[in-house]
């Protein structure tokens, strides 16, 4: 039986509901991408978020991931991440730099505010050409404040799980 894991990077929470309820559906194991430095997950202190996040961007930057994460043991990966400056954050490179995914099968998914996947989809096949990647799921932001199990339950059922 294909052993499953769910990965995310999340700031605000948003994503992390989604990865939550995705491992609760799928009964796979939840990974957070823990930063070595953390970011401000005030709200209130968005703009300044924003404005590092595009430096990192800016700069190519690949931000340290705190935590070791064991992916060998898994068939199926699922990645999820919020939109930052219309691709993910930098720190979702840093992954793809540190892990071999060559042989898995990669099933993305990311919260956003409009921008779709913003053609990150596009760009894990990419980064991880000896992978399987299959159709992500893009969740508005509202939506995934909200949890929404049944949109995520029929995108699971449209991709085999």
């Amino acid at each position: 039986m294909a052993k499953n894991l769910v990965l995310y990077f999340s700031v605000y929470g948003t994503a992390k509901k989604t990865a939550e309820e995705i491992a609760r559906q799928t009964g796979a194991d939840l990974v957070e991408i823990e930063p070595v430095i953390p970011y401000d997950s005030n709200r209130d202190n968005y703009n300044a978020l924003a404005a590092y996040a595009k430096k990192e961007h800016d700069e190519n930057m690949r931000p340290e991931i705190k935590n070791e994460i064991s992916i060998a043991e898994y068939d199926n990966i699922f990645i999820g991440y919020p939109m930052w400056w219309y691709t993910f954050p930098m720190i979702i490179y840093t992954l793809f730099d540190k892990y071999d995914f060559s042989g898995k099968t990669i099933i993305p998914f990311n919260t956003h505010m409009g921008s779709g996947d913003g053609g990150t989809y596009r760009t894990i096949r990419e980064l991880a050409p000896k992978a399987t990647v299959l159709e992500g799921l893009p969740m508005e932001m509202s939506d995934a404040e909200r949890g929404n199990p049944q949109k995520i339950e029929k995108w699971l059922s449209n991709i085999g799980f």
